[in-house]
């Protein structure tokens, strides 16, 4: 379901859309057994758990604390033990421990919810009119916020499920993969000047997605589909992990620190590939995007095929042209799909650029706290673009601009080739 909620929408609407999106949180954990929220695998993961109480501690940190001076907190140590990392908001729990915090149990976290969602909804009714247009927006980015750890859940879960022996499914019941693929087909698109970024057009963005400004591009073409297994292991068989002159230096560097041979979740058993999902060990279908790429995978393939990969933004102007339509969450796959006759632009896997993720020309953080959310980032990571098959549908659009750093991999990402025209 698309929201379409803005700061001008009513209370009821935005009550609804409040119970909405937090309800689809708890339905993503539905799956979960109880010793499964407590899992982190690596740094990178969090614990289901943690995620379903920060998202909480957003509304209270950020919304309830601000509009009620008189609110007092569920409990006085939440607010340390689930900040994330504002720290002009105060101090947190560190991030490579949250696995090893058995209390609060799920059951207080879960009370912690339905405390902070009753809150909030008294909150949006009582609110004075003259500070419903700040309330909103700040509902709003809350839940974007949440919406982006629906997504980090699910990957959260696969890679913590996947480093378990057993290799166990998160989900038995997800949709079958349709057979099939096709042929590349290349967008042209001529170069000069072009607008990216959020402008004036309305809807909701966040502070890094701003301000709308111009950039000089060359004529180039996009591929309309992304890089499929098959395609992949072809460099694989190639000697495409062994070439060092297909990779940058770091990745080259990881490659022999590390002992890549194959994208993560790949693995050989009886001289068969396989796959882990969300939904257990698979064959590995040829005809599915290659996922689970870091930036340095995704740029060697690129070179290797004597392509490279898209600017952010040559991606984002071809993007703006596309339906905001494709394999999101709501289409209950958890997993890229072959690509069909219209092409593969939104959904399915979040596409790796060759562009580091900095501030646009005239960028203003948000003020406040709220302001750490995306700029102090900007550095050493690359911007991604697209959405993939976690993503809520309706959370992503053209001027969206995910980043990772360059090594990681275990999100939903995949590589689309481009080229100078």
């Amino acid at each position: 379901m698309e929201s379409t909620i803005t700061v001008n929408s009513s209370r009821d609407q935005m009550i609804a859309e409040f119970h909405r999106v937090r309800q689809f949180t708890e339905s993503l954990c539905l799956p979960l057994q109880h010793d499964d929220y407590q899992i982190q695998s690596i740094v990178q993961t969090s614990p289901p758990k943690w995620h379903i109480a920060h998202v909480s501690w957003f509304f209270e940190a950020f919304v309830l604390d601000h509009f009620n001076p008189a609110y007092k907190p569920f409990h006085p140590q939440f607010d340390y033990i689930f900040n994330s990392y504002y720290y002009t908001h105060g101090m947190m729990h560190p991030r490579p421990k949250r696995g090893l915090l058995s209390r609060p149990t799920v059951g207080e976290v879960y009370r912690y919810r339905a405390h902070v969602n009753q809150q909030m909804h008294q909150l949006m009714e009582s609110v004075v009119e003259e500070e419903w247009e700040e309330l909103a927006f700040r509902i709003i980015l809350g839940l974007n916020h949440e919406e982006q750890h629906q997504e980090l859940l699910l990957i959260d879960v696969k890679h913590n499920f996947w480093s378990n022996p057993l290799k166990p499914s998160y989900r038995d019941d997800l949709k079958s993969i349709p057979a099939g693929t096709r042929e590349t087909r290349w967008v042209e698109q001529p170069g000069g000047v072009h607008s990216i970024g959020h402008g004036l057009e309305g809807g909701f963005a966040y502070d890094n997605e701003t301000p709308q400004h111009k950039v000089l591009l060359s004529d180039y073409r996009i591929a309309d589909r992304f890089v499929t297994n098959g395609e992949y292991r072809a460099f694989m068989d190639d000697g495409g992990y062994r070439e060092p002159a297909l990779w940058l230096s770091d990745g080259w560097a990881l490659l022999q620190r590390e002992g890549w041979q194959h994208p993560l979740y790949w693995e050989q058993r009886d001289g068969e590939w396989m796959q882990y999902t969300l939904g257990g060990l698979e064959r590995l279908n040829s005809h599915e995007p290659v996922c689970h790429l870091s930036h340095y995978e995704a740029d060697a393939y690129a070179r290797w095929a004597g392509k490279r990969l898209p600017l952010e933004s040559e991606l984002e102007i071809v993007l703006a042209q596309q339906p905001v339509n494709g394999n999101f969450a709501d289409a209950d796959y958890l997993h890229p799909l072959p690509a069909g006759e219209t092409g593969q632009w939104y959904g399915d896997l979040w596409t790796w650029t060759a562009s580091p993720y900095a501030a646009y020309p005239g960028f203003k953080p948000l003020a406040g706290s709220m302001g750490e959310y995306n700029g102090k980032f900007m550095s050493n990571q690359m911007v991604l673009k697209g959405g993939c098959c976690a993503t809520p549908a309706g959370h992503t659009r053209a001027s969206y601009r995910n980043f990772f750093y360059p090594d990681e991999r275990w999100a939903f990402t995949g590589l689309r080739l481009a080229e100078d025209a």
